[in-house]
């Protein structure tokens, strides 16, 4: 393979979401999705490796809260709002929550969370609330 075929040829999502490292985790295809070149989750062997980089022990943290605030952010705004949360919890609680429970919980961490009071998380306050989050680090990783 050259060097332009590994920038170019890529397995498609449905494969990748395969892999026992991501087969188990609801985040799964929205990982493979921010990770790819074309946004739709086809990994090329250099995004896999961009991947397994951010999710090894060893990445900096601020790599990867940077990561995870874009895992999170589903609509691509630079934002987490109402809309990416609930999508989120929605996926962590696989659809087991009614609607109003997913709308109180997403109210309550937009509270906790939105320190100028617009409604939606920027960066700067995700990255807040995510750095007192003890259990982040040991996390936020992929043993391979």
């Amino acid at each position: 393979m050259t060097g332009d075929e590994a920038s170019t040829v890529a397995v498609p999502v449905d494969l990748m979401e395969k892999l026992p490292e991501l087969r188990e985790n609801p985040f799964r295809r929205r990982i493979c999705e921010v990770f790819s070149k074309d946004g739709k989750g086809n990994l090329t062997f250099e995004d896999f490796l961009d991947l397994l980089s951010v999710f090894s022990e060893q990445a900096p943290r601020d790599i990867k809260v940077f990561y995870a605030f874009r895992i999170y952010d589903f609509d691509n705004d630079q934002y987490i709002g109402m809309g990416d949360l609930e999508v989120a919890l929605r996926l962590l609680t696989h659809n087991e929550l009614t609607p109003e429970e997913v709308a109180q919980v997403c109210e309550k961490a937009i509270e906790e969370a939105d320190v100028d009071g617009d409604g939606k998380l920027s960066y700067m306050e995700f990255e807040h609330v995510i750095l007192r989050a003890p259990d982040f680090f040991s996390t936020f990783h992929i043993r391979i």
